[in-house]
């Protein structure tokens, strides 16, 4: 008889395994398709500008805020995203966001004025600053073994890369032979599928914050405080940082900083609690991951640049070009990272995907006017993926770690909110320095390859950075 229930109990635990490990597999799988979703709208429309711009009559200066107003509510509205997934279950802010972006894509689709699809792309940016920490939050709650973790996040990250290439290739054929509009009507029934998949297959998640309410002057003070300074970089950007618009706008950011402090030293509910801040280690990460959203961003945009402008490829050909690296990315972040992690540990192997990303930038800093795509371009693009691709898991698991489940999503919002503010003032100030440059001398690889000098001189900066915050911890076997 005890042989028998010692049978049953063994079967049952077995089954219990593997409901779990299929429940896990499915939250793997839909997260990872949100977060390729969001990507591939934050690249798909860029292909298309000029064609908008003559179709919807577009001035020059309003043009840039089909990119700018999704950028702008996606990156400063992120960690207010993850703690309201805190406070109402992530699954139902995860669902509700992408509900949302559907909706918004058929609007901006579907747009017949300026005002209109930028008020879209601006909601749809909102619901996006929704989606992701959730996104990041279901998982790491679903993957609790570390290996099993890193894998996951491997995936996952790997998903933010093959996002944005795909977003290049589609939006380029999708311009070319069906119509702008396509580029944004293409989300509505991908992402109906998508929440009908996740009500169907990921567990309910109830609120973690245990009755907490959502600190309101801290998530306004926060919000303001980045999209200022999102708002003032881009203005910057494309006005010259002299310009009253940026210096008003970086200064309001400045005081809204220091409000967002004062505020959450004071009250006893606050947005970000300051014990996720106090380990150094994922204080370290957390600037690693800021100054590789600028390199991020700033090496796509200007391998496209220089390989349209300079080179002669088409858009397709230019997405084409970028697949190699993709396929790096995603061979890294899935198979490369997981492995080296256990004989490395977090430091030393973030320390070595810096390196990596700081050697793709030196090479891309040789560009020239007469160089080719095998030679001048090959190399520097795929070192550089293959570095993001170990250095994005390992962040975010120094960043994730030791979490507890009611804090997951702001957690998972201070993640994607260190990259998506990178990226957007790193590309602002690059672009900014590669303008000057280029316009001094006349010449646009000049440009380019001063920007990517100092995206590898950004990359010193990080390993020094990496090398004094993050402490060596014995590797579990």
């Amino acid at each position: 008889m005890a042989r028998n229930a010692d049978q049953t109990s063994a079967a049952q635990t077995t089954t219990a395994a593997g409901v779990a490990a299929t429940s896990a597999a499915w939250v793997l799988g839909l997260t990872a398709a949100a977060q390729f979703v969001l990507q591939l709208d934050m690249s798909i429309v860029n292909v298309a500008l000029p064609t908008v711009q003559g179709d919807l009559h577009f001035s020059s200066a309003g043009l840039q805020w089909v990119v700018t107003g999704y950028a702008l509510t996606f990156g400063s509205l992120l960690l207010i995203g993850g703690r309201l997934g805190d406070v109402t279950g992530h699954r139902r802010a995860l669902v509700g966001g992408l509900v949302v972006f559907a909706l918004t894509s058929l609007t901006g689709g579907l747009a017949v004025s300026a005002g209109m699809l930028v008020a879209s792309r601006i909601v749809q940016g909102a619901s996006a600053a929704l989606v992701a920490p959730s996104a990041l939050a279901l998982l790491t709650h679903a993957y609790v073994d570390p290996t099993a973790r890193t894998r996951a996040l491997g995936i996952f990250q790997g998903s933010t890369a093959a996002g944005g290439t795909a977003g290049i290739v589609l939006g380029g054929l999708l311009t070319e032979y069906a119509g702008w509009r396509w580029v944004l009507l293409v989300n509505p029934p991908v992402i109906a599928l998508l929440v009908v998949l996740i009500m169907q297959r990921l567990p309910f998640t109830p609120p973690h914050a245990g009755g907490a309410k959502l600190d309101l002057p801290g998530a306004g003070s926060a919000t303001a405080a980045i999209a200022a300074l999102i708002f003032g970089v881009s203005e910057g950007q494309q006005h010259g940082f002299g310009d009253a618009r940026s210096w008003v706008a970086l200064a309001i950011a400045a005081a809204m900083a220091i409000t967002f402090v004062l505020i959450e030293s004071r009250t006893a509910d606050p947005m970000l609690p300051a014990a996720l801040l106090r380990d150094p280690a994922r204080r370290g990460a957390l600037i690693a991951v800021l100054l590789l959203g600028a390199v991020f961003s700033g090496y796509i945009y200007f391998v496209s640049l220089y390989l349209q402008r300079v080179l002669d490829f088409s858009a397709v050909k230019t997405g084409l070009a970028l697949v190699p690296a993709t396929i790096t990315a995603l061979f890294v972040s899935t198979q490369v990272s997981r492995r080296l992690l256990p004989r490395l540990g977090a430091k030393r192997q973030l320390l070595v995907a810096l390196v990596l990303v700081a050697a793709g930038q030196l090479w891309l800093s040789q560009i020239s006017a007469g160089g080719s795509y095998p030679v001048d371009v090959l190399g520097g693009i795929l070192l550089t993926a293959a570095g993001l691709g170990l250095a994005f898991p390992t962040a975010s698991i120094a960043i994730t770690a030791d979490v507890p489940p009611q804090q997951r999503g702001v957690a998972g919002g201070m993640f994607v909110t260190a990259q998506q503010a990178g990226s957007a003032v790193g590309l602002a100030i690059l672009a900014s320095v590669a303008a000057s440059r280029t316009e001094h001398t006349g010449a646009l690889v000049d440009g380019y390859r001063l920007s990517y000098l100092i995206a590898s001189v950004l990359m010193v900066l990080a390993i020094a950075l990496v090398g004094l915050m993050i402490r060596t911890k014995p590797v579990p076997a």
